[in-house]
């Protein structure tokens, strides 16, 4: 069996299976990348629930993981030459688990780095302009009396959903010529274009039915069981 003892995370998160991949996060938008990336490639792992309501990504022991402070982040015990990963920012960890699996990240060059672009446009913009919105809209940001803050995140949605929407004509997927194909761009993006409905309830304010494309792709993404799966992992208190 794999001894993990070495690292302080699994004092505080004890693994059950630790020869297994642990995931320590929670189901944000950030955190469900990586679950349902693991869910997609059927890779067997263990999920630690990371309670960032309760401002654990703050416990030393995760801080010595992710110096960030940050969900999500991974102990891989099989990492590179047989030696343990551990790995943090959901972006990098899409792609390493795509390139250790072989999946959603194409060998192709060209489309290897299209998919990676879209990856970094979600990470750059999407998450931060879409996450500052929802503060701004249904969390503490909306007790601000001066609303230019809200009002410049709600424009840059928009605008940012404008993007999607006009890459995704004629498009299936985000990634590829025609059709297009599934991939770590989708996988990353999906969970704050639904966030903004669900969790931000914002989508009469944005007017998101008026994105036909990105509703129709969501709704797409939605419809994978691995996705589903994904979405509730790990388990809310």
């Amino acid at each position: 069996m794999t001894d993990l003892s070495a690292f302080p995370v699994t004092q505080r998160w004890v693994a059950a299976y630790p020869d297994r991949l642990q995931l320590y996060s929670f189901p944000t938008p950030n955190g469900i990348k990586v679950s349902i990336m693991l869910e997609e490639i059927g890779m067997p792992y263990e999920a630690h629930l990371v309670d960032i309501g309760q401002n654990e990504s703050k416990d030393p022991a995760f801080v010595s993981l992710n110096p960030n402070g940050r969900i999500p982040a991974i102990l891989d015990p099989d990492g590179p030459k047989g030696q343990p990963l551990l790995l943090w920012e959901s972006g990098a960890i899409l792609v390493y688990l795509a390139e250790k699996s072989g999946a959603f990240l194409s060998a192709d060059p060209v489309i290897r780095y299209e998919t990676l672009q879209w990856v970094f446009f979600q990470m750059s913009g999407i998450g931060p302009m879409f996450g500052q919105l929802g503060y701004f809209h249904k969390f503490a940001g909306r007790e601000i009396a001066d609303r230019r803050p809200f009002e410049r995140y709600l424009a840059e949605t928009q605008r940012l959903l404008g993007v999607l929407d006009a890459r995704l004509t004629g498009r299936a997927w985000l990634v590829g010529d025609g059709g297009g194909e599934y991939s770590i761009a989708d996988i990353a993006t999906l969970g704050w274009v639904r966030a903004l409905e669900i969790t931000y309830q914002a989508g009469a304010l944005i007017g998101l039915v008026k994105y036909q494309q990105v509703t129709a792709w969501l709704e797409k993404c939605l419809s994978r069981p691995a996705v589903q799966r994904g979405l509730s992992v790990p388990v809310r208190p």
